[in-house]
């Protein structure tokens, strides 16, 4: 098993590496989190006992405890332990190691595959796994920070189990971070570390559900503080310094961005100007192109606002313009501007719906042509082919609407463009209905 052998499971934390992973929980009763996985009882947390452990995914945002977890099942679990990483790893690497887990099952052992960050292997890459995750020859144990639905290949998803990973919650983080002050093996305990439960907490706070995060946190204000009397004093000035800035979850191309744009969206349409600004605010604060974000607010002005309130689309089109004039961060006000005004507006779909069953007809039905009277005669030759034969020019009418059915033959009749009774809107609702009955009383008098 030669290849095992430098792969072999986990013989714990360096005690010179970083206190997130010298801190690493080595058991299940070190765990912290994820209660509704591993809460006594719970399916996960009895396979693992009873060592029936199944292929996997774990998928969950960054320092959660998806490789703690992978570890503890290797030490709770017989059998040879492998961990791949996806973005050092190839196929000829996957390949090598599935050859091995076959041999090893061969001789009556089996093989545990922690492969990080699986969504980073492409197609053929996760193929290679699925006829050894069949035979048995693996069990494997996927870590994904993104959407299996879209990384990982449905078959491969078909033979695994997927556990959702939530943020650890803020005083899951305080328990991690009270244990490495404490730790005179693995932790900070043996620096005599002083710091108020008020700065912990403001550390806890600013790790976001991330305990890698708070881990370098405290690590690095342990290292920065200077020495008082044999203590190290933390002071609220050096954490306030230290924790200049909270980075955010965000992938600009991930499923996170599609969750924050989609709450920004929700928001405005439930007419809720704070959680608009929230949403709004964490998408640029977090790095996102606000143009991107200019352009949604464009496009919700049209589809929820519509001719309820026709000013919503030029203010959404002139915040726009003040972000690609001005730029972040004085921008962000522009578009903060034109999202409140929003959430604030009468709202109506009536547009978005009309223009979808318009476009439902285009592609049900056959694309007639455009009605001779419709058509333009600019030639003599289009004049003698009927072309602009029995228009009905409206400003020649005293009510200045015509019997005309503009809409092809088969499609005569259809109405697409239902308005509201919001803001505006029913003053279009009045007029179109004043419209359809001067047209059906100009159709009785031509009939």
């Amino acid at each position: 098993m030669g290849l095992f052998a430098s792969l072999e499971p986990n013989q714990g934390a360096s005690p010179a590496g970083p206190l997130a992973d010298r801190m690493r929980p080595r058991a299940l009763e070190e765990y912290v989190g994820q209660q509704h996985l591993l809460a006594p009882g719970k399916p996960l947390r009895t396979q693992i006992e009873r060592d029936e452990i199944s292929s996997i995914i774990l998928w969950g945002p960054p320092g959660v405890g998806k490789t703690t977890l992978a570890h503890i099942i290797a030490q709770r679990c017989k059998g040879y332990f492998v961990r791949f990483s996806a973005v050092l790893s190839g196929i000829k690497e996957v390949k090598a190691v599935m050859e091995e887990a076959a041999l090893a099952r061969r001789g009556g052992a089996r093989t545990i595959l922690f492969v990080d960050e699986i969504h980073r292997f492409n197609k053929a890459q996760q193929d290679a796994f699925l006829p050894h995750v069949e035979k048995g020859d693996i069990i494997l144990i996927g870590a994904t920070t993104e959407n299996p639905s879209f990384e990982v290949i449905a078959a491969l998803l078909s033979r695994s189990r997927v556990y959702h990973l939530l943020p650890l919650e803020t005083e899951d983080i305080l328990i991690l971070l009270r244990r490495a002050l404490e730790d005179k093996e693995r932790g900070l305990g043996k620096l005599n570390v002083e710091i108020a439960e008020p700065l912990l907490n403001q550390i806890a706070v600013f790790a976001n559900g991330d305990a890698r995060v708070g881990f370098n946190a405290l690590e690095t204000l342990a290292q920065g503080a200077v020495p008082v009397d044999g203590k190290i004093l933390v002071s609220p000035e050096l954490v306030a310094a230290t924790l200049a800035r909270k980075t955010l979850l965000y992938d600009k191309s991930g499923e996170e961005h599609f969750n924050i744009i989609s709450a920004l969206h929700k928001s405005l349409r439930n007419s809720d100007a704070d959680a608009a600004l929230y949403w709004l605010a964490r998408m640029l604060e977090s790095g996102e192109d606000p143009m991107y974000v200019a352009r949604r607010l464009v496009r919700f002005a049209s589809e929820d606002v519509g001719l309820a309130n026709p000013q919503a689309l030029p203010l959404t089109v002139a915040a726009m313009q003040a972000m690609h004039f001005i730029g972040m961060p004085e921008g962000a006000l522009a578009l903060a501007e034109a999202a409140v005004y929003m959430a604030l507006s009468p709202k109506s779909n009536s547009l978005y719906t009309g223009y979808d069953a318009a476009r439902a007809d285009i592609e049900a039905t056959v694309a007639e042509p455009v009605p001779l009277h419709l058509r333009n005669a600019p030639t003599r030759l289009m004049k003698d082919e009927g072309y602009g034969a029995g228009y009905e020019y409206a400003h020649d009418l005293a009510e200045k609407v015509s019997a005309m059915e503009c809409l092809p033959p088969a499609l005569a009749g259809r109405t697409y463009y239902h308005p509201t009774t919001q803001g505006l809107e029913e003053k279009f609702r009045k007029r179109l209905e004043e419209i359809r009955a001067l047209r059906r009383r100009a159709a009785e008098k031509k009939g």
